[in-house]
């Protein structure tokens, strides 16, 4: 399906990065404003529609889009500098042309679109059987669950669709960038569900070691994020080495997110979670928390963010201290990913 192409760079939001919180208000916003362009140009019929729309416009932290916009927002800053090009004069030549910034919202969406699918289909009856999600009932409860099956599945092809699709107010795709999307999107969507199927599996396992828990998680949980730190960075035109840093600082902070949900499923309330609180326990599931026990894993969960940030401040220049603590928020208000590290750091669901 051909759709015009209709430019709108006053509504872009991604760039730039000025302060934690308006910079995850504008990449909101402007994927709020994209999946309603998505769903126009996709035409599903009801009432397929409407369980998409529903389970795509919770409540949800959209953490995965705001890492693909703040390692975009990252390294771009970071070449311009060294190209001795201050931000602003960055963001206009980035605005004069727009296909590397919009081939970066096409990516945000792509990876909150297979990370919603998954968790639609995590939440069926046939998998852990879950009624709340993102504070409202999950999506087989308001809707059949064939139906329900079904969003799961279109949201999953909708994700690689959305990279190369003529939608209107994204400029054409570059073909380049996305090639190199799919390379990097492709593989890791098909971890992310291996993974899903070791949580299954070992959850019939008993004396499971930490080596095999975070093997599960560097690939259920791990994988899409680091998918989308990754296709941030391709889109803002990321070298070799910080590739690199990216994924690595990806990998870290991919199984500290793993690490801080199993210590939240058992230290704070449903209503805060927005999920069933101690869910984890009721199917017997083998985490960080029953390994190490609460205090350590919180120790391991902060030692992964400070290799996380490392991992970053060694390749894009950045003179921050790399260690989580007092002080954090004045050292990573000038960088969108150091920013955004310290923000999980602190989250509460």
């Amino acid at each position: 399906m051909t759709v015009s192409f209709t430019p709108n760079l006053a509504d872009s939001c991604f760039m730039p990065f000025t302060n934690t919180k308006q910079f995850h208000h504008d990449v909101r916003t402007q994927l709020a404003q994209d999946i309603d362009v998505l769903f126009a140009y996709a035409e599903l019929p009801s009432p397929l529609l409407d369980a998409c729309r529903y389970v795509m416009t919770g409540q949800g932290k959209l953490v995965r889009p705001l890492l693909v916009a703040s390692a975009f927002a990252s390294t771009y800053n970071n070449n311009y500098s060294e190209n001795s090009m201050a931000n602003a004069d960055g963001l206009e030549a980035l605005l004069e042309n727009d296909s590397d910034y919009d081939m970066c919202r096409r990516a945000a969406l792509a990876v909150e679109l297979l990370h919603t699918y998954s968790l639609v289909h995590d939440d069926l009856p046939c998998m852990d059987d879950d009624e709340l999600r993102r504070g409202q009932p999950t999506a087989h409860i308001v809707f059949e669950e064939s139906t329900a099956l079904l969003a799961g599945d279109v949201l999953q092809t909708l994700a690689f669709e959305v990279l190369t699709a003529e939608m209107p107010t994204f400029a054409p795709f570059d073909s380049a960038i996305a090639s190199q999307l799919f390379a990097i999107f492709a593989p890791r969507a098909r971890r992310m569900v291996s993974g899903q199927m070791l949580d299954l599996n070992a959850e019939a396992t008993t004396g499971i070691s930490q080596n095999d828990l975070e093997a599960i998680h560097r690939d259920k949980t791990g994988a899409l994020i680091e998918a989308a730190m990754l296709m941030g960075g391709i889109c803002a035109g990321a070298t070799a080495p910080q590739r690199m840093a990216l994924q690595e600082c990806a990998q870290h902070i991919g199984l500290a997110f793993q690490v801080q949900d199993d210590i939240l499923d058992v230290t704070t309330s449903t209503d805060t979670l927005g999920k069933p609180a101690g869910s984890d326990e009721k199917l017997d599931k083998s985490t960080y928390v029953k390994l190490m026990g609460v205090d350590n894993a919180t120790n391991y969960a902060q030692s992964l963010f400070n290799d996380g940030r490392a991992a970053i401040t060694r390749e894009l220049g950045s003179d921050v201290d790399s260690s989580i603590g007092d002080g954090i928020n004045k050292s990573t208000e000038g960088d969108a990913l150091l920013a955004l590290i310290e923000w999980l750091w602190a989250r509460q669901k």
